[in-house]
């Protein structure tokens, strides 16, 4: 594999706070990690071991061009080639909304990794609340760009949501952090009305331990 170029580039302040959460020289999977950027920066960075899983051609040859190692194909059957805890930690960044299968793929993930690392947009946001009240239709903004019939997102979710999940299946929420759409942070109290997108970091709970 050909070595990382250096690149200048400013993180986005999503990716810096992802970022943030990595210990350095952690071993990372990137789950759908787009053209490599994230996890390009870990690797040069924070000296992390990283490796991608990605179904998209056109970013899986952005990947191979940053020097990425990365897996071409769907994250499910990606996700079976790794042994039990083979990463420290495990990312899905503005992801889970397009995945089947939420709660196999979370599960997955804290069966590969000790910790997952997961950043959705929040449906609750107070835009997309409105829109869908004075409108009647799809929210459509900058963070849902897609129209009702050819969005790839198939299960939004809100940051009360993903708190409930987390709480049913026995999953620690080890770190909250939220954003809004102009990557401001925003409170605790008012993640779930200003929120625009969510990242949280977790881990099994107790009787999930094996």
């Amino acid at each position: 594999m050909s070595a990382l170029r250096k690149r200048p580039t400013k993180l986005r302040l999503d990716y810096e706070l992802i970022e943030s959460l990595i210990p350095d020289g952690a071993r990372v999977l990137d789950l759908g990690c787009g053209d490599g950027q994230l996890l390009a920066d870990l690797i040069e960075r924070k000296g992390c071991q990283g490796r991608g899983i990605e179904i998209d051609d056109k970013a899986v040859l952005e990947c191979v061009q940053r020097g990425v190692p990365v897996y071409h194909g769907d994250m499910i059957e990606g996700l079976g080639f790794y042994r039990d805890a083979q990463f420290d930690v495990v990312i899905l960044s503005q992801t889970l909304q397009q995945t089947m299968d939420p709660p196999k793929v979370i599960h997955e993930m804290l069966r590969v990794g000790r910790r997952a690392v997961i950043s959705f947009p929040n449906f609750g946001h107070w835009w997309v609340r409105l829109q869908l009240l004075l409108s009647g239709r799809m929210p459509h903004n900058r963070l849902l760009p897609y129209h009702w019939y050819n969005t790839p997102n198939v299960h939004f979710c809100t940051v009360k949501d993903f708190r409930e999940f987390c709480d049913r299946q026995d999953l620690r929420r080890v770190v909250e952090i939220f954003l809004t759409a102009r990557f401001q942070r925003v409170t605790h109290i008012l993640a779930n009305w200003r929120a625009a997108i969510a990242i949280f970091q977790i881990e099994r709970g107790r009787e999930n331990m094996g």
